[in-house]
């Protein structure tokens, strides 16, 4: 493989990208880079970032561009991340998008997967999700473990997030529609933009992905 292997996955809430990126980084080990699992890392690791990340989300604010960006910078320097990533939740916006090629060269992105599904199987998806509030593993609401609320993998309370409920859905979709969407244009004039069909199984989707990866040439 090539070195760094660096593809973004796009999509709306519920388009399956944590699906696909769990199969894709074991398929090509590369870390699957999620910008809320490093905001959660940097605050309990304690650091100088993190306590900065910490006090702007109790503040009630948003984290500025700034920020993310530099924790992004310290994901690419960590050991893992050196033959590529899986970016997931990044960039979310234009100037995102911008940092990050400067950040990487306007070589680093060999691809940007949008993962396309209706509106309304998005929203179907959302409103069924239950999530381990532990260990995040994601289940729907007729599993067993939804029913019982019980986590089968650790034990923990299966929960449904305060953010799957009708009128949230509706308003990040809305965001999503609003703020990254534009993004496709962004990479479709780079060349680096592929659309894939996210209304069908897990793994067609897999293959579809793995097969655009593999006439890219890039594994």
């Amino acid at each position: 493989m090539p070195k760094r292997l660096n593809l973004i996955i796009l999509g709306k809430q519920g388009a399956g990208k944590g699906t696909q990126c769990k199969r894709l980084s074991e398929r090509y080990a590369i870390p699957h880079v999620s910008t809320g699992d490093i905001l959660r890392a940097a605050i309990q690791a304690d650091t100088a970032l993190g306590r900065s990340v910490a006090s702007v989300l109790d503040s009630g604010a948003l984290v500025s561009d700034d920020l993310v960006i530099k924790l992004i910078e310290d994901r690419f320097q960590q050991s893992d991340a050196q033959d590529g990533a899986l970016l997931d939740g990044f960039p979310r916006t234009i100037a995102q998008a911008e940092a990050l090629e400067d950040l990487l060269g306007e070589d680093g992105i060999k691809l940007c997967i949008d993962l396309d599904v209706p509106t309304e199987l998005a929203t179907q998806r959302l409103s069924m999700r239950r999530v381990c509030q532990e260990c995040g593993s994601i289940y729907v609401e007729t599993d067993v473990e939804a029913i019982s609320g019980t986590c089968s993998k650790c034990g923990g309370d299966v929960i449904q997030r305060a953010d799957d409920y009708p009128d949230p859905i509706r308003q990040r979709l809305e965001a999503y529609e609003r703020d990254t969407a534009p993004l496709l244009a962004f990479y479709e004039s780079r060349g680096l933009l592929v659309v894939v069909n996210g209304n069908q199984s897990p793994d067609d989707v897999t293959v579809a992905i793995q097969s655009v990866i593999s006439i890219r040439g890039l594994a």
